[in-house]
């Protein structure tokens, strides 16, 4: 039986070290957290166990992330010997976009729908790598996977997230289509 995947990666450098956004696929993973729903399990894996992800994702049914489209993937793919883009996908952030018209950070809809936030923010990961301090790095990123299966479980179970307004705070709904969902290209 294929598997569900929820990942998120954590990378060596920023987008200031590669020369802008434009050169996404420039920046170079230091660890990738999954949660595994057949083997009910979370995992992390380091830069030079590639391979292994490798294996992992290709029994993927589905890959389920925020902002995997645009950034997991598209980075992930240099390191593996099949494209990631012919796995389904479920990218939340990209379902928050199409319904809500714009982007909104994780740790925003963890603390509006689940009352707790982010542990820290992607510039520390980094700093973890480069300090050698893989339990707090792997900590850091197996949170963030925590937080998105938590996020989808709660679409599966409601069919919505709640967004809180910018201006005011007050609180909209976004609805999903857990059933069937929207596959957008990548940007890359």
């Amino acid at each position: 039986m294929s598997d569900k995947l929820v990942i998120d990666i954590e990378t060596k450098n920023t987008f200031a070290d590669v020369g802008g956004q434009r050169f996404l696929t420039d920046l170079d993973v230091s660890l990738t957290g999954v949660y595994s729903y057949n083997r009910d399990e979370y995992s992390s894996f380091k830069d030079d166990e590639m391979e292994k992800l490798g294996e992992l994702l290709k029994g993927a049914g589905l890959i389920i992330g925020f902002s995997i489209n645009r950034f997991d993937i598209p980075i992930l793919n240099k390191y593996l010997n099949f494209d990631l883009l012919k796995i389904k996908r479920f990218d939340i952030l990209d379902e928050i976009e199409v319904g809500l018209g714009r982007r909104v950070g994780l740790d925003v809809l963890a603390r509006a729908n689940l009352g707790i936030g982010k542990t820290s923010h992607g510039l520390e990961a980094i700093e973890f790598y480069k300090n050698g301090d893989w339990k707090s790095l792997a900590d850091y990123c197996i949170n963030d996977v925590k937080i998105t299966k938590d996020l989808y479980e709660l679409i599966k179970k409601r069919g919505h997230l709640s967004v809180p307004e910018r201006e005011t705070g007050n609180m909209l709904q976004v609805n999903f289509n857990i059933e069937e969902p929207v596959f957008y290209p990548t940007l890359f």
